[in-house]
């Protein structure tokens, strides 16, 4: 099985399928697809064939796409069931992806790359750019850890001794969380379970700095 990741080494939803992948042990090739080069190249109507949003990421699988990273993910989870990343009782699947919905669903479309460029350029607001993003941060990392101590959580992951999905989303975030300059002083848990998954080398590897197109 031949599979084609399309990506853009900052953006968030494809460091999370990187790390699916990456956990699973399968082997991909990597299609840089710039956000800003050349007006934009998801733009290009060869990559709109793919993926008619313009969106990044998506994978190709011998002549079949799919797009958005939540589906992307949950098709890798079902195909490749080994390592799970999602646990075996149902009510405890439902608590792991309700965390990986409140990234995916709440803070990260309120605060990617189409959001910022608006306020930075529409609107004529100082630091509106920086302002918006940490008020989305501080709503949605509190929620998050309010979550995690409410199960008790070891510190090591989002749930149990291994990475699962709710990691896959909630890493990326905390990285960017990160790049802006956020306070994660308040998010001992989340910050904790980052600093760890980070020394997990399918975590790393997936890092925006270790792309093929990092810059």
């Amino acid at each position: 099985m031949s599979i084609v990741l399309y990506s853009y080494f900052r953006s968030s939803a494809a460091f999370r399928v990187r790390i699916a992948l990456n956990i699973k042990a399968i082997d991909y090739q990597i299609q840089p697809i710039h956000l800003a080069k050349d007006g934009g190249q998801q733009h290009q109507p060869e990559y709109l064939k793919l993926n008619p949003q313009g969106l990044v990421p998506a994978i190709q699988i011998n002549d079949q796409s799919i797009s958005q990273s939540s589906a992307i993910i949950e098709y890798l989870e079902e195909t490749y069931p080994s390592p799970a990343m999602l646990p075996d009782s149902a009510i405890d699947r439902a608590y792991v992806r309700s965390l990986a919905q409140m990234i995916a669903c709440d803070i990260h479309p309120l605060n990617n790359l189409r959001v910022l460029e608006y306020l930075q350029k529409k609107l004529d607001v100082n630091d509106a750019k920086q302002i918006w993003y940490h008020h989305w941060i501080q709503k949605g990392f509190t929620a998050f850890e309010q979550r995690l101590r409410e199960k008790d959580n070891n510190g090591l992951f989002s749930f149990g001794y291994t990475p699962g999905i709710a990691d896959v989303f909630l890493i990326p975030q905390v990285y960017n969380a990160l790049r802006f300059n956020c306070d994660m002083q308040p998010y001992p848990l989340i910050k904790g379970i980052y600093d760890n998954c980070m020394q997990q080398t399918a975590f790393a590897n997936a890092a925006p700095e270790n792309q093929p197109d990092a810059e």
